[in-house]
């Protein structure tokens, strides 16, 4: 069972089981997702499409749960800041109870976010982060890190077989056009010849992994023995300005874009840069597509899909 299907880390992870011949039942509401993302899926026999609320009751035995159903942009995740707080309490309760009463393992698709705006360089899987719990971003934040803490309680009083990692900013096609996040805003800007948006100055960094290869990572990490929990940080430690990948797109595109400065959203964090020395001990994962090749297979998807 994969909640959150449709999203764009849904669909590609949907589209990789089935091609391991997993049965897999996609679970979606739609509610910040497409329908025409599954559409491809459908008349695959090992499909099984569940349009509901994942705070809604199912009873369905899976041997596996990957809980990926969650307002993940900004834009998504502010408009309605109440349901993405329920989304994170009582549907990740319903999926620790069905998971529970069937002994299924059960991933959380948790977050960077987890470690707010950090106060180390590098973020490591034992940084607590420093995290606004009363800001316009805490609805995700605390949502997630709340997740984190129904999971492992779980586990401690019922046994559930959990698995938690932490996903840093994640890009490739299947991205929604419109969805907020910043690798998409560009590229669409640029392909379009519109201005191209920077808050703040710039500089401020993130660090980008391709669809690909987190996919990859969460499948190893399913498959890991059950001792194994996490968290575990799922990212590219490779940094890039803000300032410098707008730029990079605009050189991909050869776009007519300026760019234009507004004003840095609050709380915002100033750098994204995960450690993952843990996933390559225990998984032997790392990233292998470069931000340049990436950066050029989503180009190619927008050019060809536009949606």
């Amino acid at each position: 069972m994969v909640t959150g299907g449709a999203g764009f880390i849904g669909i590609n992870l949907v589209s990789r089981l089935l091609g391991e011949n997993n049965i897999v039942y996609c679970v979606d509401n739609f509610y910040s997702s497409s329908r025409n993302k599954v559409k491809s899926f459908l008349s695959n026999n090992n499909f099984r499409l569940v349009e509901m609320d994942m705070m809604e009751d199912i009873d369905v035995q899976v041997d596996e749960i990957y809980n990926l159903a969650c307002p993940a942009s900004p834009k998504a995740y502010q408009k309605d800041p109440v349901y993405t707080l329920k989304v994170n309490f009582n549907g990740v309760l319903n999926m620790l109870n069905l998971a529970t009463k069937y002994n299924s393992k059960i991933l959380q698709a948790s977050t960077s976010e987890i470690y707010g705006n950090p106060m180390v360089k590098s973020q490591k899987e034992n940084y607590f982060g420093n995290v606004n719990p009363v800001g316009t971003r805490a609805c995700y934040n605390e949502g997630k890190r709340c997740a984190e803490a129904l999971f492992f309680d779980f586990n401690r009083k019922y046994g559930t077989n959990i698995k938690v990692i932490r996903i840093f900013n994640t890009y490739g096609p299947g991205m929604m056009k419109d969805d907020g996040r910043v690798v998409s805003n560009f590229i669409n800007q640029a392909l379009d010849n519109k201005d191209i948006t920077v808050y703040g100055d710039g500089f401020q960094t993130r660090s980008f992994c391709y669809i690909e290869d987190l996919v990859d990572g969460m499948i190893k990490m399913m498959k890991t023995p059950k001792p194994f929990k996490g968290p575990l940080n799922l990212g590219n430690p490779n940094e890039i300005t803000i300032l410098d990948l707008a730029n990079k797109v605009i050189e991909m595109t050869n776009s007519k874009s300026k760019l234009i400065y507004l004003p840095i959203p609050k709380d915002d964090p100033e750098t994204r840069r995960p450690d993952i020395s843990l996933a390559k001990e225990v998984l032997d994962w790392e990233p292998k597509v470069d931000l340049e090749d990436g950066l050029k297979k989503t180009v190619g998807y927008y050019r060809k899909k536009g949606d």
